[in-house]
């Protein structure tokens, strides 16, 4: 009750402020000759430079315009550009629609790639964004191509600053992989998010191994769509929701055109990314390649990476297009290895390990179709696959173990070699509907959802003794563990949006999973009789949100919807013969919960205030039993329930008028959240410890990151300070760190970085500074891979970026 009333009580006098400060609007639709609405249309109103993208029913909206005269451009490719005066008024709204004309003449080739300032804000999706119906729902839009920020090794606490709440975990070395979460869920590689790239899912194997090992360069992203847990019935039930890396396009106008951007930076760091792209006629294209290499911060470690992606399109007419893409992303990684807690305030940078490597190749085709059927229906194809491999070669052991020479042999002990072949099929097929009820205006976003995955895993293959990343094994040796996990799934999905008025709207929606993982292979301390194990997906989920506009730049929130998290590889194969697995293992499953108040106050403040609530069940671990004969042994089966409450906010504002030459603008990205088990048990020597009441791990209290901007002309300068509270490592909340770093206290950190960046026509350049006190820190203990420590984060180091374009 108390948490209610403080949210409650900081809403009052936003509520007032909004009511009595009202800003002017411009708003419209774009349409063809046809009166078809025109999606992806260019919207340009000036002075301000302001840009839109009109939505899939051509429509667009400008909010917190100052009043006064304005010339809004529109414009879309085969079309001819027209421009239009416009008049805002204070607290009103300007409607104009727009039809554009087919143009007769070719574009003219090739122009020049403008680079242009301004302080980049957090944005929110469009009520019906693409075919999701986002209406009641938290999302954010994080506009990459303009953060002050380490882009070419994937900072997370920058790139993800004033997204509250999200908890980075520093894993690989810096650059390899982006590891986030928010909410208080588990960040390994993302996967409890259902991530996706330009909306085609990109998780490994959702219901075999749902991490994400496919990673783009964050130089060739756009923008990065946030939507939280509850909006999961239409993409996929995760607990964390979805992210969706949207990649740079081309610039329609032209031909040719592209970019080239170069980082240097401590520790070895380069790397260059290229990109070229262009429309003609109906044909859209855009490519890029990027290579990075780094020593990185730990003593032995090194990083070395490739990316490249292609895009066609065909847009046949404004009612028809077609899209064909193409994506990989690998690196080799040389893992230096966990520390003790000893050794990491001793010496954060040494290594244990020098012979440890990983190495992920995703590649991801895929092919979408949207089709304007008629006036009010829309349908979406989509089919992806996804094909690679990931390899790990590792001398297995705690910190405290020591990969040293054998004094009795003259060598290095075997390493172990793990490969893991992925072939993910994932088709989807949606249609989106706008229709009447009376005076209530509905839009229907409903579809179906194939997958077929086969995740060929072999595992503990006696390695080399060599230095090198070579995955052979040794004469005569096979995989301890050989198996297939293959899966089939049928999930239908619907979810309507009820608007009962201008200001008051009501979203419904279900969805169904069925289908079945079935395991099959061999493992070598397992009869064979026990190594096919089948999971039967078949369970329905739902739920529901309202919205509440305010005004026309604010709006209330809430919103429940049932979750679930799949029974994964791990999870089944019990890891040797002392180990089985609970025969009714269930997927764990539970609640999204969430109200909040977002908007705009005026044109200086930007801010979002929510609560939410997580209720997760069936978590998966470890209990100690005998049989009959008295014979024990450990079940992996579903321990207990938990519950994590938060209240997040995000608040941006500027202290000068939106045109002027100059600007200051403050920013806070906030968390508090408290996640406890409320039911379950942990084996602790063989005996069952109640969990009841203790803290969830990896959870920290507060999650806080506040920064400034200044921006005169083509200059910005950002500094940003982010401060994550302790957390505890294990399900027991251990405090006193273990001999082998395994289990203890993670302390709590705070982190200064700055950024000045100079944008002025084809050029930019820009340079920064990392961790500016050079503090010393971690985020995390591992329980499984890279290997249970303390794996230190980055101190201080600088990058410098150039780039140009053409």
């Amino acid at each position: 009750m108390k948490k209610t009333l403080t949210v409650l009580w900081l809403s009052l006098p936003v509520l007032f402020y909004a009511q009595n400060n009202t800003p002017g609007a411009f708003s419209g639709v774009v349409y063809d000759a046809d009166k078809m609405p025109l999606p992806n249309a260019t919207v340009q109103v000036a002075p301000g430079a302001i840009i839109r993208s009109t939505s899939e029913k051509g429509d667009f909206e400008f909010e917190n315009l100052p009043p006064g005269n304005y010339k809004a451009v529109f414009s879309f490719v085969g079309f001819a550009t027209q421009e239009k005066s416009i008049v805002v008024r204070p607290g009103k709204t300007t409607n104009l629609d727009i039809v554009l004309e087919l143009e007769s003449k070719t574009l003219q080739t090739v122009t020049v790639q403008s680079y242009a300032q301004r302080i980049p804000e957090l944005s929110r999706l469009e009520n019906v964004h693409s075919s999701y119906i986002i209406s009641g729902k938290k999302n954010e839009v994080v506009d990459v191509s303009m953060l002050n920020a380490n882009l070419a090794e994937k900072n997370g606490r920058q790139i993800f600053g004033k997204i509250p709440g999200a908890f980075v975990y520093d894993m690989d070395g810096s650059g390899n992989q982006v590891n986030v979460s928010t909410r208080g869920l588990d960040p390994h590689r993302s996967w409890e998010f259902n991530v996706r790239q330009n909306g085609i899912m990109t998780n490994s194997d959702i219901y075999g191994y749902p991490a994400s090992h496919y990673s783009p360069p964050m130089e060739a992203i756009r923008r990065i769509e946030l939507v939280r847990g509850t909006g999961s019935l239409q993409y996929g039930a995760a607990f964390g929701g979805m992210i969706n890396y949207v990649t740079k396009m081309p610039d329609t106008t032209q031909t040719l055109s592209g970019e080239l951007l170069t980082s240097v930076g401590s520790f070895g760091l380069f790397s260059s990314y290229l990109s070229a792209g262009g429309a003609s006629g109906k044909w859209r294209y855009f490519g890029y390649y990027q290579k990075r290499v780094s020593d990185g911060y730990r003593d032995g470690a090194r990083s070395e990476s490739d990316a490249q992606f292609l895009v066609v399109e065909y847009h046949a007419s404004s009612k028809f297009n077609i899209r064909a893409e193409v994506g990989r992303s690998t690196y080799l990684f040389r893992v230096p290895g966990p520390l003790t807690d000893n050794m990491f305030y001793d010496n954060p940078r040494q290594a244990t390990r020098t012979r440890n490597y990983f190495s992920p190749d995703i590649v991801i085709p895929a092919l979408t179709m949207n089709w304007q059927i008629a006036p009010k229906t829309k349908l979406i194809w989509a089919s992806s696959t996804l094909l690679g491999d990931r390899s790990s070669l590792q001398f297995i052991g705690f910190a405290d173990v020591q990969d040293v020479i054998d004094p009795t042999t003259g060598t290095y002990k075997n390493r172990q070699v793990d490969i893991d072949n992925f072939h993910s099929f994932n088709t989807e097929l949606k249609i989106v509907q706008n229709w009447s009820l009376g005076r209530v205006q509905n839009t229907l976003s409903g579809g179906v959802r194939y997958i077929n995955n086969d995740l060929h895993r072999r595992q503990i293959g006696k390695g080399t003794t060599g230095s090198d990343f070579d995955l052979s094994l040794t004469e005569g040796a096979v995989f301890g563990r050989d198996v297939h996990f293959k899966t089939s799934n049928v999930a239908v999905f619907a979810e309507n949006l009820f608007q009962i008025s201008q200001r008051f709207s009501l979203t419904a929606g279900f969805r169904f999973e069925n289908g079945v993982t079935q395991m099959e292979g061999k493992i070598s301390y397992l009869p064979a009789n026990e190594v096919p194990f089948d999971i039967k997906h078949q369970f329905p989920l739902f739920g529901g949100s309202v919205q509440y506009k305010v005004n026309n730049t604010v709006r209330f929130y809430a919103g429940a919807s049932q979750a679930y998290r799949p029974v994964i590889f791990a999870d089944v194969i019990p890891p040797d013969a002392l180990n089985r697995t609970d025969e009714n293992l269930l997927n764990a499953t539970g609640w999204n919960i969430e109200a909040g108040l977002s908007g705009k106050l005026g044109s200086r403040l930007n801010f979002d205030l929510s609560y939410f609530r997580i209720l997760y069940n069936d978590r998966i671990g470890t209990q100690a039993m005998e049989d009959p004969d008295g014979t024990a042994f450990f079940l992996k089966t579903n321990v207990g329930n938990t519950i994590t409450d938060g209240i997040e906010l995000y608040a941006e504002g500027r202290l000068l008028p939106v045109h002027s030459t100059a600007n200051i603008g403050l920013f806070t990205a906030s968390s508090w959240m408290d996640g406890r088990y409320i039911k379950g048990t942990v084996v602790v020597s063989g005996e069952n410890q109640d969990l009841a009441g203790n803290k969830l791990e990896s959870v920290p209290t507060w999650i806080s990151r506040n920064g400034l901007n200044f921006t005169w002309k083509a200059l910005l300068a950002t500094v940003q300070y982010s401060y994550v509270s302790d957390s505890f490592a294990d399900a027991l909340n251990t405090v006193t760190p273990t001999a082998n770093g395994a289990r203890g206290l993670v302390p709590a950190y705070g982190i200064w970085d700055a950024y000045v960046s100079w944008r002025s026509g084809r050029y930019l350049v820009r340079f920064g500074v990392n961790n500016i006190t050079n503090k010393q820190y971690f985020t995390k203990r591992p329980t499984g891979y890279p290997g249970g420590g303390v794996w230190s984060s980055d101190g201080r180091s600088v990058t410098a970026t150039v780039g140009i374009g053409f």
